[in-house]
């Protein structure tokens, strides 16, 4: 906005505490997405990085739903943090590039993020090794055991 008696132009400049609003209503759709997983077993899924935040925002949403019991750190692909936030069933997912600086941040509600599931190629394959690992490890005149 230009003032018209000089060339001076003049910012709003906000507290970053009260920018965009949104904190409040995050928290109450965090709630909400809450309910639908405990009434109707309905996940959800909340991109932080998608939905516009003041500086700071984004920490004081972190800080009010606090951690709880489980931390999980996952190396593949750079390293991502699962943390279980205070409220049970709402877990902050936290993606990290090589050099450590935050790339994608989640908020799920859900049982257990899919993040932590194993997946069926990675167990048949675990299957394999296992077998292949006692197949080779078997003893060759195995004594009986007695009760």
């Amino acid at each position: 906005m230009t003032n018209s008696t000089s060339n001076a132009t003049v910012f709003n400049i906000q507290n970053a505490d009260q920018l965009t609003w949104n904190v409040m209503p995050l928290l109450h759709e965090v709630k909400h997405a809450l309910h639908n997983l405990i009434k109707n077993n309905q996940t959800a899924i909340i991109d932080l990085r998608s939905i516009p935040l003041a500086p700071g925002e984004e920490e004081k949403i972190i800080k009010i739903l606090g951690r709880g019991e489980i931390e999980a750190q996952l190396h593949a692909l750079g390293s991502s943090e699962i943390i279980e936030s205070q409220y049970s069933g709402v877990w902050i997912i936290t993606h990290y590039n090589q050099d450590k600086d935050i790339i994608s941040r989640f908020i799920e509600i859900t049982l257990l993020p899919d993040i932590l599931s194993s997946q069926k190629e990675d167990m048949q394959e675990a299957y394999n090794n296992l077998s292949a690992t006692l197949n080779e490890n078997k003893p060759v005149n195995p004594s009986p055991v007695e009760i």
